[in-house]
């Protein structure tokens, strides 16, 4: 089975911050890759734009080398390398001064074809460079503004950046990315709902006991020290990430695929979610940082060593207890956990549904586990529906839980798009089905900002975990007070 590769229009990329960690991991390798797999129509350019004094031809060095260490050696054979290199080009600008604004209209030039501005920069550059591409013109009717997280800190600066960036271009111009809603996986949710008439008549309080939820990483701060102490954890994965697959977990049939008709649904989800207040918070919430401990097979130091200014109450763990306020979802907890220097690195969706009211098969065919639908993210991507069947051979009627096991992998023999390299593409055709649109921003912070709220007001104190666990003994408390546990993967 091979892919459909629809070729999209001729379009100028232009990437601020275009010599950062960003573009050299992701973004350049997966435009490479979609020229390889003959996507762009020419003449399609691609243009590096930051503070460094660089040539073009330091650039193109710059990305020969990002493509070598993050392409498999087999993708880079023939010409493609050097005619991916050839639609380069770099400007020096600065965000702040506006000085080589001038030099990227230039580069730009006369066409007024697709125009789309990547802001792999800090947040706090995002209303500078949108102000310039206004001062010089750059700003057309075919153009597109992308941006990354975090948007903002709480509800009001995520007001404000919104405000900077939709003075300048309009909500349909404006791609908040988020590079888990372009991962197979979680687009397969939709298709696993609401393609089948298998799932979608138990997708309810009835019949579903409860959801988690876990994003879990075996890496501490690696190079995003600054930035991290003061986001954490919640800031970081569970008002982005974790509540927008929530989302997808939880919304109503959309009227169809079109970018607000899926975005509507996913908003009332958010605006359904019960907020946890202050007297909720300990009860509803875990907080922890991890200490040292063993992972990847080495020892490594606690969040406090690596941080290196001897104290901090940032959170790198949070486990949270959501409950969805609805008729399709009253009364079924979703459980959410999310953390670094964890036991291991996946992310997947769990639903567990309600076990049988009664068992006939008697004590000697042992227990009776209750359905399970993991769906994994990352790191092998696939889908497992958990049943139960007799053990097979003589001797009475013993039952087993066994998964039937999709693996995409297996099922797919052909390379698996890294999602940036789907987004951008969608971001090029204009599509915004997997964007965030701003309500949906602003409705996750006036969930996320009462729960930041109770933890500073009651001072709440991020539990210590080893490293290499799954965090914070309270986080096993959470789950297991309602009688239920933590998923744990194979």
């Amino acid at each position: 089975m091979t892919s459909q590769i629809i070729p999209v229009e001729p379009f100028d990329f232009i990437v601020f911050g275009g010599t950062g960690d960003l573009a050299e991991r992701k973004l350049l390798p997966s435009l490479y890759h979609r020229q390889r797999a003959g996507q762009f129509s020419e003449p399609t350019r691609i243009i590096g734009a930051s503070r460094s004094k660089m040539s073009d031809e330091e650039f193109r060095a710059f990305a020969r080398k990002a493509i070598a260490e993050h392409v498999k050696p087999e993708d880079t054979v023939g010409d493609q390398v050097e005619r991916f290199l050839a639609r380069l080009s770099y400007v020096s600008v600065d965000a702040r001064s506006g000085e080589g604004f001038s030099g990227l209209k230039k580069a730009i030039g006369a066409n007024e074809g697709i125009r789309v501005f990547y802001l792999a920069v800090a947040p706090a550059l995002f209303g500078d460079i949108a102000g310039n591409l206004q001062e010089h013109k750059l700003v057309s009717p075919n153009s597109r503004i992308v941006v990354e997280k975090p948007i903002g800190r709480d509800l009001a600066s995520a007001r404000a950046l919104n405000d900077q960036i939709g003075a300048v271009f309009d909500e349909q111009q404006i791609f908040r990315i988020d590079h888990y809603l372009g991962k197979e996986t979680v687009q397969n949710l939709m298709a696993l709902r609401f393609a089948n008439a298998l799932y979608e008549p138990l997708w309810n309080s009835a019949h579903i006991d409860h959801v988690q939820i876990t994003v879990a990483e075996t890496v501490g701060l690696e190079d995003r020290v600054t930035y991290y102490d003061k986001a954490g954890a919640l800031r970081d994965m569970v008002q982005n990430h974790i509540l927008q697959l929530l989302c997808l977990v939880a919304m109503e049939a959309p009227g169809s695929m079109e970018a607000d008709s899926v975005r509507d649904e996913k908003l009332k989800v958010l605006r359904s979610l019960k907020r946890v207040n202050g007297a909720e918070a300990p009860r509803s919430t875990v907080r922890g940082q991890y200490r040292a401990g063993a992972s990847s097979g080495g020892a490594v130091k606690g969040y406090i060593e690596e941080l290196g200014n001897g104290q901090s109450n940032t959170e790198t763990f949070v486990a949270i207890k959501a409950e969805i306020a609805n008729w399709r979802w009253a009364g079924v907890p979703f459980y959410l956990r999310t953390g670094k220097r964890l036991a291991s690195r996946v992310s997947e969706i769990v639903i567990e549904f309600k076990p049988i009211p009664h068992s006939i098969f008697g004590e000697g065919a042992g227990n009776i586990c209750a359905n399970q639908l993991v769906i994994r993210l990352q790191p092998d991507e696939g889908v497992k529906q958990w049943i139960m069947i007799k053990d097979p051979g003589p001797g009475g009627m013993r039952l087993r839980q066994i998964a039937l096991d999709m693996s995409f992998a297996e099922s797919f023999q052909e390379r698996n798009p890294d999602a940036y390299e789907r987004l951008i593409m969608d971001v090029v055709r204009g599509n915004q089905t997997l964007f965030m649109r701003r309500d949906e921003v602003e409705a996750a912070w006036k969930w996320i900002d009462p729960i930041l709220g109770a933890w500073e007001d009651s001072r709440q104190e991020a539990q210590g975990y080893t490293a290499g666990t799954w965090g914070p003994s309270a986080s096993i408390a959470l789950i297991e007070r309602d009688g239920r546990t933590w998923h744990e993967s194979d």
